[in-house]
């Protein structure tokens, strides 16, 4: 590879990476965000921001408003064109329905994207915690139920995949070492159940079970959480993996 090419690969991928950076700098709760902002946020130099945002906003990514930018429709409409994960969050929400009705509690739909679990659906539930999950959110799938659900039935090299990037800890039951999550899965693959007893959350607990196709691979998981002294791990468990088990049916 001659050094202009390389050299051209090496800027491409600095921009894409800067890109990225700016689009998913917006946090819940954001509206507008000004060039500063972006910049502080992303480590960018403000002349880059200044730059790239300009590009953004010519092709629709992000809208300029009184020197400001917040997210452009286009993104909601490629959002949109991801027809698979559409079709199982339609599939899936009359079932996450009836969970919240029979637990009263808070039931996600997640996937698994390299490390961490991208929240598809929730449905949120009158007594359970004000949790900080949300559509399009992400956390680690180590110290979640439905992560380790899913994790459970994954291949190895997603696992050590997992283990090598590092098991931080998140609430304060956390599973950080590598032979204790491993035992805990072997236990999920067993039970089909996953538990989170404050492991992403002071107060809060969790059961989860997969969702799998027919061959056995986890295509998604699903959870309820609830407060710790209001749920009954044992008491919701059945309905959990009944509906995980009625749901994959349906899908395959």
């Amino acid at each position: 590879m001659r050094a202009a090419q390389r050299n051209g690969e090496d800027v491409a991928g600095l921009t894409a990476t800067r890109l990225t950076a700016l689009l998913t700098a917006f946090r819940p709760g954001d509206d507008m965000l000004g060039v500063s902002e972006l910049s502080r946020r992303t480590g960018v130099p403000k002349s880059s921001v200044h730059r790239l945002v300009g590009h953004l906003v010519a092709q629709g990514l992000l809208d300029r408003e009184n020197g400001a930018v917040r997210l452009g429709l286009k993104l909601f409409e490629i959002g949109q064109l991801a027809t698979q994960q559409r079709g199982l969050v339609d599939a899936a929400r009359p079932y996450l329905a009836d969970l919240r009705e029979a637990t009263r509690n808070t039931v996600h739909l997640a996937v698994l994207e390299g490390t961490e679990v991208v929240y598809l659906d929730i449905v949120r539930g009158p007594d359970a915690p004000n949790l900080p999950s949300r559509i399009g959110g992400r956390f680690p799938a180590h110290a979640t139920a439905v992560g380790k659900a899913i994790l459970a039935f994954s291949p190895d090299s997603v696992l050590e995949k997992v283990i090598a990037t590092g098991l931080p800890r998140i609430g304060p039951r956390t599973i950080t070492a590598p032979g204790l999550l491993r035992r805990s899965l072997a236990k999920v693959r067993a039970d089909g159940l996953a538990h989170d007893r404050e492991e992403s959350r002071v107060g809060v607990v969790c059961v989860a079970s997969p969702l799998l196709d027919g061959d056995g691979r986890p295509r998604a998981g699903i959870s309820i959480s609830g407060w710790s002294n209001r749920v009954r791990p044992g008491r919701v468990a059945p309905a959990v993996r009944t509906t995980a088990l009625t749901l994959s049916r349906t899908l395959s």
